[in-house]
């Protein structure tokens, strides 16, 4: 319970810096806005999925890579954050106090999980003012597609572990701001976000079926209604729901323990 109450003490710092900070906020909203806007306007009719190039078809097959690029690229944010406090010496004065040592960490990322939270709200208000319409291919209901968006939740929720470690692993938030985003793009773009994963070359299509990043575009994709699903043969695209719990959930486990042993030994 110590550490519980350790960690909502570190997030609540974290929140109160972001509305000090509105900037943060800003600059987080405007980039996926953009990629909306970008990608809807300039590729929809030029985009194959399945046998239609229909603008609304795309539109809404990629809504759902968009949603997941945006949980994702929060990762550079968090491992910025997290060496920049390393950085300025905070990370030494919470060792000064009688505290949980992960719930410094386990508050920084409930933190940017609210962060992300409301960058998706206004992502999604702006995608259906685009003309985005949940159960565009297959019927679905508000209970899926909340499901969907709390699968978005939790892998942008584990992408920031990840973060966490780069950000505890380099010298300056420059270099964390970096190394956060470099890896991202093949993960993200190697995918079936923004493509149909069919007109890839063979062995590049296994890589994108069975990328984390993939499973939750697809069971978003399955939840939301939205046109454009995988039909391959490989397990996480037949069980996309459960792959991307799966995936979710190992990297937590994996990145928590490892960020965790990392800030012991980098804070000494």
């Amino acid at each position: 319970m110590s550490t519980v109450s350790d960690s909502l003490v570190i997030a609540q710092r974290n929140l109160i810096r972001m509305t000090r900070i509105p900037e943060m906020v800003l600059f987080g909203l405007v980039q996926p806005v953009m990629f909306v806007i970008l990608f809807t306007y300039v590729f929809g009719g030029s985009m194959k999925i399945g046998d239609s190039t229909d603008p609304d078809v795309y539109k809404n097959f990629l809504m759902a890579g968009i949603f997941a690029q945006t949980v994702t690229f929060a990762t550079a944010g968090a491992g910025a954050g997290i060496a920049d406090d390393m950085h300025k010496g905070l990370i030494d004065r919470f060792r000064s106090l009688p505290m949980s040592r992960g719930a410094v960490l386990t508050g920084r990322t409930v933190a940017d999980l609210v962060q992300t939270a409301l960058t998706l709200l206004v992502l999604a208000i702006v995608a259906l003012l685009v003309g985005w319409r949940p159960g565009f291919a297959e019927p679905t209901n508000f209970a899926k597609i909340l499901a969907g968006f709390g699968l978005l939740l939790l892998t942008g929720y584990a992408f920031t572990w990840i973060g966490a470690l780069i950000g505890l692993s380099v010298r300056t938030p420059e270099a964390a701001t970096s190394g956060g985003l470099i890896w991202l793009f093949p993960v993200t773009f190697i995918s079936n976000a923004f493509v149909d994963s069919s007109q890839m070359t063979p062995w590049l299509r296994h890589i994108a079926e069975w990328n984390p990043f993939s499973a939750t575009v697809q069971a978003c994709r399955k939840l939301f209604g939205d046109p454009g699903l995988s039909q391959s043969d490989a397990w996480p695209m037949q069980h996309p729901v459960w792959a991307s719990l799966i995936y979710s959930v190992l990297i937590i486990v994996v990145f928590r323990t490892l960020s965790v042993r990392k800030y012991r030994s980098a804070a000494v």
